[in-house]
């Protein structure tokens, strides 16, 4: 088996890297190593020689496996799995023997690049054991241009693997839930470019660190210890790896947070937010029967492998909160002890199908045995999984969607991700299950989806009678069924009101923000990636308010290259078209580390050599990326701005360092250079730093956590944190005083700025700038809208006098109402 094959561009078209990709999925490398083609031809060839091992029904993807024994993954498009086929012809089929430039599948170029999401297309090296080398990266090529290679590294090789050679490290768990199943799919991905094998231990289990299901059952919660050890000639740095994501809080995106739920809870328990009227709907679900035995052992493996690559290949195109999740289920489909418990049972001569629910079984027997509602959550993701699997196995589709009634309010013992995903949304009304939990994935799909949900509701839901008129109020918790006609009354009124509120809110969303006397308010939103950049234009955003550039630091082996940032913030600034980008320069340091940034061990990291303090420290970082910036971004959109900013002497050097840059780059046009307020002294000092610095933005999720000296990753005081705290909004009051002696933008792109309810008492206060999630930009500019100058300063200083951050919410609510 020779141990490199080239690659050639399987069509013409331009030479991407996978960051370009607009799905994390693929740009984060979940899946593995890759690149991307744009195409300008509807054909794709095979990039080398090898097997076809799977080819979808849709035949908008085809995976090969190479002669070096790598699987390749070729995905014409994003979200092109959804037009189940048409424009699509595939030209080979699985077990086909192909060669370097045969035809894999011919589309209709015109017809998928306006029907799918991009017509971008990542080329993926999906199996384990193997690198990938590149020539350039970022031009334009024909068909059979030669690409790079693929090399086998032989992870059982002695000579790679030196079981002498160990690390060991011992990292305290901060994230909210602990390790769950998304950042257990990211232990397990972060691990895929070393060869050493790694464990995590937590009070007296142990888990093979590579395994989803291994780290799920090692029950590690928010605050316990894991130590992690490995074996192996890169054992450091992949203990190292998985030690960086565990402090990061492996990146996870915030979701509204949810109640938990002890084994003797009682009642319906609030999943998603909202209210809805509707009639009952059951949904009933039954698992197919399978065959014990099977027809040989090959067979049965080749039947499993290919189920598995095809359920797998299903989850492709998934973008926002069901990306995450798809990430975690993929993350299952390739989890080496599943595959190995389905294994043994094929060796004793089981059918694939039979292995498969034996596999999930035990999978969900170790899960419910640590007695953990979180974890004892994700069996659910386990018999999705296996249901899909096996369906695939016996040549079934899956269950077909069941047809909603209009307003249906769906009843269920459970429901799984998929189920949900599979269901008209125009006609649920909302969803009541007599199991599950307020952290399940489905709950984070309903939430994301903005459908009312209760989990934990109790067997008596499942007697409820189809079409029986229901009302279903996620806040409060409670499930009225056959209510009267005055409760029908009174829940009416509150949704017409809800929706009409939304509906106003959306229909003015794209109208400049101003107070109801005219004075203009910026409404900007924070990005990090080119996908957030078009939620928010469409969302009526004016500008990017702060640009996290971390996303292209982290989880890699080396910092990235001054084209591979250009080619980023090119797009990003593309996609805003010419609306104003501030870009925030590299914000790690001991919370955020990367391997590639050795740094010392740190007592308390947030107040350590972190944000500008680091590229300080690191001039050549610095300079790379304003360097990149400054060939990405035109003069007239872009603006840059520094985190952690303490006072002037922490910014007089970068703004030398960017005329330095400047005059390197033959740039005539001088480049707003601004500050993070995220320091109590760097308030104080506003007024001060505004004097030199172009603009000022608040970072109030750090401003908050060093005012009120709460750690916000402590759960023993996370509730004190609080950024409508009176202390803080008076240093909010001395940022909008500087800012404004000296003639210059006071912003906000913290947490608190996506709250509607803050923005009048904020645009007293002195901000000119609100920077907010994409989706919550619509609400900032219907609530800024509401109250004229003279009313936001008059409620800004009743909630600066007031003695805590309930009494300044009482206020604006009270304003609001």
């Amino acid at each position: 088996m020779s141990d490199a094959v080239t690659l050639l561009a399987p069509f013409a078209g331009w030479l991407a890297p996978l960051e370009e990709v607009p799905d994390a999925v693929f740009a984060e490398r979940m899946m593995g190593d890759g690149f991307a083609i744009d195409p300008t031809e509807g054909v794709l060839r095979a990039p080398a020689a090898g097997e076809v091992i799977n080819v979808p029904a849709s035949a908008h993807a085809v995976t090969l496996r190479l002669e070096n024994g790598a699987e390749l993954l070729l995905h014409i498009g994003l979200e092109t799995v959804a037009l189940a086929g048409k424009g699509f012809a595939a030209r080979v089929a699985a077990g086909d023997r192909v060669q370097a430039g045969d035809v894999l599948i011919a589309f209709d170029l015109d017809a998928v690049a306006t029907a799918a999401r991009a017509l971008i297309t990542p080329v993926i090296v999906a199996s384990q054991g193997y690198t990938l080398e590149l020539e350039s990266l970022g031009r334009l090529i024909a068909a059979g241009t030669v690409v790079g290679q693929v090399l086998r590294s032989d992870r059982a090789g002695a000579d790679i693997v030196h079981a002498d050679v160990g690390a060991e490290r011992r990292v305290r768990v901060t994230a909210a839930n602990g390790i769950h199943a998304r950042p257990a799919a990211r232990i397990a991905a972060a691990l895929k470019p070393f060869l050493a094998e790694v464990t995590l231990h937590a009070a007296e289990r142990s888990a093979n660190a590579r395994s989803t299901i291994a780290l799920l059952g090692l029950g590690a919660g928010k605050d316990d210890e894991v130590r992690i050890v490995a074996r192996g000639g890169d054992a450091q740095a992949a203990v190292d790896a998985v030690a960086a994501l565990i402090l990061a809080n492996f990146h996870e995106t915030a979701h509204a947070s949810a109640p938990k739920v002890s084994g003797a809870a009682s009642g319906p328990v609030r999943a998603a937010p909202g209210l809805a009227i509707g009639q009952a709907f059951q949904l009933r679900s039954a698992d197919l029967d399978v065959p014990a035995d099977g027809a040989g052992i090959a067979a049965e493996q080749a039947a499993l492998a290919k189920a598995l690559a095809a359920t797998a290949t299903a989850l492709d195109g998934a973008h926002g909160t069901a990306a995450e999740i798809a990430e975690a289920h993929r993350a299952l489909l390739a989890d080496p002890e599943l595959a190995a418990t389905a294994a043994r049972h094929v060796a004793e001569g089981r059918s694939a199908a039979f292995a498969w629910r034996a596999a999930t079984a035990e999978a969900a027997g170790a899960l419910r045995a640590t007695g953990d509602a979180l974890l004892i959550e994700r069996i659910a993701d386990l018999t999705d999984l296996e249901r899909q699997v096996i369906a695939r196995l016996l040549g079934q589709a899956a269950p077909a969607a069941p047809a909603l009634p209009r307003g249906a309010i769906l009843l269920a013992e459970d429901l799984l991700p998929s189920q949900f995903l599979a269901l008209d949304t125009a006609k649920l009304a909302g969803i009541a299950t007599a199991q599950g939990g307020p952290t399940s994935h489905v709950a984070i799909l309903a939430a994301s989806a903005g459908v009312p949900m209760l989990v934990a509701a109790g067997a008596q839901l499942l007697g409820i009678a189809d079409g029986t008129p229901v009302i279903l109020d996620a806040d409060a918790a409670t499930l009225s069924v056959d209510p009267d006609a005055d409760a029908l009354a009174e829940a009416s009124a509150r949704l017409s009101a809800q929706r009409a509120r939304r509906d106003h809110e959306l229909a003015t969303a794209h109208a400049p923000a101003q107070t109801s006397d005219g004075v203009r308010i910026e409404v900007f939103a924070n990005l990090g990636s080119v996908g957030d950049a078009a939620a928010a234009v469409r969302a009526g955003a004016e500008g990017c308010g702060l640009l996290r550039t971390e996303f292209l630091f982290l989880e890699r082996a080396t910092a990235p290259s001054e084209e591979e940032q250009r080619e980023t913030y090119s797009a990003i600034a593309a996609t805003l078209g010419e609306r104003p980008l501030i870009v925030r320069t590299l914000d790690i340091g001991g919370d955020k580390p990367v391997p590639y940034l050795p740094m010392a061990a740190e007592e308390n990291p947030a107040l350590g050599l972190r944000g500008v303090r680091l590229t300080l420290a690191r001039p050549d970082l610095m300079r790379i990326q304003l360097r990149a910036i400054l060939r990405a971004v035109p003069a007239g959109q872009c603006r840059i701005m520094l985190p952690m900013v303490a006072d002037l002497s922490d910014y007089r050097p970068v703004r030398a360092l960017l005329d330095e840059v400047r005059a390197e780059l033959g740039m005539a046009d001088v480049i707003p250079l601004g500050v993070m307020i995220e320091t109590p002294a760097a308030a104080m000092l506003a007024g001060q730093i505004a004097q030199e610095a172009d603009f000022l933005s608040i970072g109030t999720n750090d401003l908050t956590q060093y005012t009120l000296a709460a750690d916000r990753g402590n759960a023993a005081v996370s509730q004190r944190i609080d950024a409508m705290h009176p202390a803080v909004l008076r240093l909010v009051r001395e940022v909008g005083r500087g800012a404004a002696a000296a003639g210059r933008m006071a912003g906000m792109c913290g947490g608190l700025a996506s709250d509607p309810l803050a923005a009048p008492i904020l645009v007293g206060l002195g901000i000119t700038e609100l920077s907010a999630t994409p989706a919550q930009v619509p609400g900032v500019k219907a609530a800024v809208a509401r109250f004229d100058r003279a009313a936001c300063i008059a409620l800004a200083e009743k909630a600066c006098a007031a003695t805590s951050a309930a009494e300044v919410r009482a206020l604006a609510l009270e304003a609001s109402a």
